[in-house]
């Protein structure tokens, strides 16, 4: 293994750490459980917490909401579900005494899932790397491939050339300097399941993810004093801004949060950059790619909405450096598969953090073959229009 850096320089180091199973897509609500089982093999090395995780949605999300809570029943991911606004306030009611179930039409449970601490999660995979005697070199920058024939008979750094049978690629949102490297196109047909196709359509958008933290001078528990599970609101009401009064907006807005040492961190919808973007540097020594006041405003209104004990509290908001930049696929939603012969990418697409499971999964597949986890992710979907279904959620990767 080789790192430009060390480990968690980049995007997982930084990352807000939730890991939920809150998709519309089957194959995501899979390659997750699988995840969340590694994620609960051993807590203590990965920092984790399963405190579980909680979406509140209004009434254009609800069918979504009651698909997702079928089909993690199906394969036995444990969650409930609660369908009306009366059911819901009475659910939540039992977890915090002062959130606001107005205007929310459906809440799913997940009683699996929670949050990880990033630098831990990272650090403990390390370990588990260096324990199985597989070197791991850090300051190691790869410059580019030796591509003879279609495939990649070394690959170039700067300590010099490693050559190699086979490359495992998995960058983050460096994918498309990595993709540009192999001389692999930047744009692709996108077939839809209707059978209209789209040509050129670039292969990668970047979006700036927006999370911070508020620090309400008192720990966040639950009714019983215990960890809250992860809350995921989605709203169609107005955003109004507990800072000034006015309206952000008519909607639709969501936020996200979970505990933090200091009170609660989390995030909101990512705003969309185009399809070339400057990463380096990356995250929080990049001023291009923190946070700013506008999400402080829209963060703080999301929590305020939602919970009388953030109201009245927004200027309690710690702007520390907050934020990174995500690369999405096409469809927004992961490539597992080959690029070129001897090449396997492994593209995130910014659900990267939670789905540690795929390294297993992929590990399988080189070893046997078949792995129908991953059948769902292969590029050729968008030439045969296999796409992933979409849901009603503001979020892109939802």
């Amino acid at each position: 293994m080789v790192d430009k850096t060390g480990v968690g320089a980049g995007a997982s180091g930084i990352a807000c750490g939730v890991v939920r199973n809150f998709y519309y897509q089957p194959a995501m609500t899979e390659i997750i459980r699988i995840s969340v089982e590694l994620w609960e093999s051993d807590p203590a090395a990965f920092g984790y917490e399963g405190c579980g995780y909680v979406a509140a949605v209004p009434s254009v999300q609800a069918g979504d909401c009651e698909l997702i809570w079928q089909r993690q029943r199906d394969i036995g991911y444990r969650s409930d579900l609660y369908l009306g606004e009366r059911d819901c306030q009475k659910h939540m009611d039992e977890i915090f005494p002062d959130f606001h179930c107005d205007g929310l039409a459906a809440v799913l449970h997940e009683r699996q899932g929670g949050f990880a601490v990033a630098r831990r999660a990272v650090e403990g995979l390390a370990r588990k790397v260096r324990e199985q005697d597989v070197p791991l070199h850090t300051n190691v920058e790869i410059t580019g491939f030796d591509v003879r024939d279609g495939r990649v008979h070394a690959v170039h750094t700067n300590q010099g050339d490693v050559r190699c049978d086979l490359v495992i690629l998995g960058v983050g949102p460096w994918i498309g300097r990595f993709w540009e490297m192999l001389g692999l196109p930047d744009t692709i047909d996108i077939r839809t399941p209707q059978g209209t196709v789209f040509p050129n359509v670039p292969m990668w958008t970047y979006w700036k993810l927006q999370e911070g933290e508020v620090h309400t001078g008192e720990s966040y528990l639950d009714r019983h004093g215990g960890i809250p599970p992860v809350v995921h609101l989605d709203h169609v009401r107005p955003l109004v801004s507990d800072m000034t009064g006015r309206t952000i907006t008519h909607g639709p807005w969501g936020i996200y949060w979970k505990q933090d040492p200091h009170g609660v961190q989390g995030g909101a919808v990512p705003i969309k950059l185009g399809n070339t973007c400057e990463l380096e540097p990356y995250g929080h020594a990049n001023p291009d790619h923190l946070v700013g006041e506008a999400f402080a405003d829209y963060y703080t209104a999301g929590l305020a909405c939602a919970m009388e004990r953030f109201r009245g509290k927004s200027r309690a908001y710690h702007q520390r450096p907050n934020g990174g930049i995500g690369c999405f696929t096409p469809d927004n939603f992961p490539i597992f598969d080959w690029a070129l012969p001897n090449v396997y990418a492994i593209v995130d697409s910014n659900h990267g953090f939670k789905m540690i499971g795929v390294g297993k999964e992929v590990a399988a597949f080189l070893m046997d073959g078949t792995r129908a986890s991953l059948r769902p992710f292969r590029l050729a979907r968008y030439a045969e229009g296999e796409l992933h279904p979409t849901s009603h959620s503001p979020y892109p990767w939802n």
